[in-house]
């Protein structure tokens, strides 16, 4: 596995740095709802300041404007930083020695790695560290464009992510589990292709169970829902009721993997030494059409053995329920995770130098 050189081995002190983080967080009524990727960022961020960097100047998107939008803008994650820094984080200023810049893709070079752009960053730094795991795969301006212009290194969390993904392609212990669920089918094949081949067993509940039951694209075998819970449309106060699998009534959306399933994937899980869980089992948004994916977390965090969760959703439900510190490792990574396990060269990893 390539090996990008660290930011533990870049001479910062003095320097200015500019800081690519993964800030792409929930926003409600102005503020952050969810910190969880602002505290992962955290680390490199408090390195470089120890270390005596002259300035850091951080850098993220936050959502997919198609150009400025007050919606989603930066400035509630400068002062969300702020508080869990300790310290005051200026919000789009030059000179400050902590300062957070607008959002990335109010700039529509960003996405386009566009060189002007590129280059209006590394104005800004004297060295480039990359610590946006969740956005390495995407080869943009802030990602890539700026690499290329300035000595690159890699932050701690993404050094972080590679490692602990990294076990999941090499060598594991077993039986090793792999769940997948949500939607987004399309974007989780290649990883259950590329994974499943390794894995002992694969558990496959929510949507993707749904899209898969009539056609199976894999060479090896899948274990699929017995029974769902199933509800009358498609709302929270929905009629519901537990059915089979292949007996869901007309009209009906099984929104829920059902109890007979929950017990069957649970004893499935409590057998592993290694397991990967990405994407819930049904709409675990809904505290009716939650459980199954509850006893999925439950069951993982009980394993004695490695445990990896990835993808928003996952990440949130391991959150909700309290058991994050159970879990080995939560990847902020989503759809770069998916895209390191199936096995894929990551743009923003490839553009920093090896150690």
């Amino acid at each position: 596995m390539r090996k990008p050189r660290s930011v533990r081995d870049a001479e910062v002190g003095g320097k200015r740095v500019l800081l690519r983080s993964d800030l792409n967080v929930p926003l409600e009524d102005g503020a952050v709802a969810d910190d969880t990727r602002i505290r992962a960022a955290l680390p490199t961020i408090e390195l470089l300041v120890e270390q005596s960097a002259s300035q850091v100047v951080i850098c993220s998107h936050l959502g997919r404007p198609e150009g400025p939008d007050p919606k989603l803008t930066l400035r509630p994650v400068a002062r969300r930083l702020g508080e869990l820094l300790g310290q005051d984080v200026a919000f789009d200023e030059r000179g400050s020695r902590l300062t957070l810049l607008e959002n990335t893709r109010f700039n529509p070079e960003e996405t386009a790695n566009g060189e002007g752009y590129a280059r209006e960053l590394a104005r800004l730094g004297d060295l480039y560290v990359d610590d946006a795991f969740g956005s390495a795969h995407r080869a943009h301006a802030s990602t890539v464009g700026v690499a290329q212009l300035l000595p690159a290194y890699a932050g701690l969390l993404l050094e972080r992510e590679l490692t602990e993904l990294g076990k999941l392609l090499g060598e594991v212990e077993r039986p090793f589990v792999l769940i997948s669920g949500g939607a987004k089918v399309e974007e989780k094949l290649g990883v259950l292709k590329h994974l499943g081949r390794r894995a002992d067993t694969v558990l496959i509940g929510g949507k993707m169970a749904e899209e898969l039951r009539d056609e199976n694209p894999f060479d090896f075998p899948v274990v699929l829902p017995e029974d769902v819970v199933a509800a009358s449309e498609f709302g929270s106060d929905a009629d519901r009721r537990v059915t089979p699998y292949d007996e869901l009534p007309e009209g009906w959306l099984g929104l829920d993997i059902g109890p007979v399933t929950q017990r069957r994937f649970a004893a499935e899980i409590a057998d592993a030494k290694t397991v990967f869980w990405n994407g819930p089992m049904g709409v675990f948004e809904w505290p009716r059409f939650a459980e199954g994916t509850k006893a999925v977390a439950r069951a993982v965090a009980d394993v004695d053995g490695y445990t990896v969760v990835g993808g928003a959703d996952s990440v949130r439900a391991v959150n909700e329920i309290g058991i994050t510190d159970r879990i080995d490792w939560v990847s902020t990574g989503g759809g770069a995770s998916l895209e390191f396990l199936e096995g894929k060269e990551l743009p923003g990893v490839a553009a920093i130098p090896e150690a």
